[in-house]
């Protein structure tokens, strides 16, 4: 007796079937995309954004400084030693006016100071030691000018100080190249305005 096979259609072959694929399909589950997460190269690159703009943002500022405190303090030395001529000054064949004197001693002024805040920004002030004293001797000195020359006469005392004045320019402008070349060179100017001011002050004598 030949065993019969069950149809298609017999009940325990309905149960003994796999899922159909569409089931599997549908129940599948999908293949999350991946999160998007920053990386840490980028993370880095903000930090060194961040860092360089917070770096830019003091540099200003200390320039600033670095100029205004010149500013000031000549324009307070250039109030003090008057607008109007005094006796000694016409005694020279030749002289531009009081105010042009004052004008180009703001500035060569602030011109130092920006000199000064290059040295300061490549460390000079550490590495050489006489740069901050020459600094402010020159300052000094030539804060010192306007008003003995033009407020109290004293036209010999004036002489040794603009004489004093550019032997220590040219020693800063000598100091300040070896730490920046553009530091160095931006004392010329005034080395150059300084000389125009010993001619002028010795036919004041």
């Amino acid at each position: 007796m030949v065993p019969m096979t069950p149809s298609p259609t017999s009940p325990s072959l309905l149960f003994t079937l796999p899922p159909m694929a569409s089931q599997n399909l549908t129940h599948r589950p999908r293949d999350e995309p991946a999160a998007t997460t920053s990386t840490p190269s980028t993370t880095t690159t903000k930090n060194r954004k961040a860092q360089k703009m917070a770096i830019a943002k003091q540099g200003l500022r200390s320039l600033a400084v670095a100029i205004a405190i010149p500013f000031v303090l000549t324009t307070l030395s250039a109030s003090a030693s008057g607008t109007a001529t005094t006796t000694a000054v016409s005694k020279a064949f030749w002289h531009p006016p009081v105010w042009a004197f004052h004008l180009a001693s703001i500035s060569t002024s602030c011109l130092m100071g920006l000199s000064a805040w290059l040295v300061w920004a490549e460390g000079g002030f550490h590495s050489q030691p006489t740069t901050l004293p020459l600094f402010l001797t020159q300052l000094l000195l030539g804060l010192a000018w306007g008003p003995l020359v033009f407020r109290l006469g004293a036209t010999r005392v004036a002489l040794v100080v603009c004489i004093t004045l550019f032997g220590a320019l040219f020693a800063c402008s000598q100091s300040f190249h070896r730490v920046n070349p553009i530091a160095g060179d931006l004392v010329k100017p005034c080395l150059a305005w300084v000389s125009f001011l010993a001619l002028f002050n010795y036919t004041l004598v």
